[in-house]
């Protein structure tokens, strides 16, 4: 197990400009100076926070899953952020976890009814682990945060991913539950939210941060537009957990995800 390099990646996003927001992305990217191993944009990175499902979606396969691997390759890293897309009579807000092999998906579980999210997407069932560079990673999207039994370590995952468009209005419950999600499953968290403003009114603050398994906080953009990265140590991580071993007295009950 190597260490990890992870860039996160927040801006403005164009709102239901799928081009427009690939070719930002592009010229963000091309700016990023260390050796990334990962790099993490936000939720609905095509389209901003939109309840157009239809309007917005892609077919698997479709435009932006071809460029998240062009640039994956391009960078030789892996890159992960949501974005909507049908199957069949339906559409999910898709997490898609993207190397130059191919591309890995995770259906957002949990769907933001305070803005009818869940009227217009279907929930995805499934928990998803994606390996890595020898490093196992959840994949998780904005309003799943706040349900910690999903996200519970079962000692199958060293690095958790929430990507978002997390209002600023609710930026305090943000940086507390990230926080939280490290300190409770002996995990590294990574959380990449948006800034600006989109279509609807809202504000985003950003906020995208990086915590420790003990969390402490390795990383904060704030409010910052643009990019930063940072290394995550394999050693700490495997030390921390065997100096601090609660996950040994954890509670057990079934999980049927």
């Amino acid at each position: 197990m190597q260490n990890l390099t992870v860039t996160l990646v927040q801006c403005q996003l164009a709102w239901e400009a799928p081009a427009d927001n690939r070719r930002q992305f592009t010229e963000l990217l091309s700016t990023i100076d260390s050796k990334s191993d990962l790099i993490v944009l936000p939720e609905m990175f095509t389209t901003g926070f939109s309840m157009r499902a239809l309007a917005n979606a892609e077919a698997p396969g479709g435009d932006t899953e071809q460029w998240l691997q062009q640039q994956a390759q391009e960078h030789d890293c892996a890159i992960s952020g949501s974005i909507a897309v049908k199957v069949g009579d339906s559409v999910y807000n898709r997490m898609l976890f993207a190397t130059a092999q191919g591309c890995h998906y995770y259906d957002k579980r949990h769907l933001f009814r305070m803005a009818g999210e869940h009227q217009r997407y279907a929930a995805g069932k499934d928990r998803k682990i994606v390996e890595w560079r020898g490093w196992r990673i959840l994949q998780q999207v904005c309003y799943d945060l706040r349900f910690p039994v999903f996200s519970r370590n079962r000692q199958d995952y060293d690095l958790a991913l929430y990507v978002a468009n997390w209002p600023a209005a609710r930026r305090s419950h943000w940086r507390c539950l990230l926080q939280a999600r490290a300190i409770e499953n002996s995990a590294y968290v990574v959380g990449v939210n948006r800034v600006g403003s989109d279509a609807k009114g809202l504000t985003y603050s950003g906020d995208s941060m990086a915590f420790g398994a003990d969390g402490r906080s390795l990383l904060d953009l704030r409010n910052e537009n643009g990019s930063a990265s940072t290394e995550l140590s394999a050693a700490d991580l495997l030390n921390y957990r065997e100096s601090f071993p609660s996950h040994l007295d954890a509670d057990s009950f079934y999980l049927d995800f």
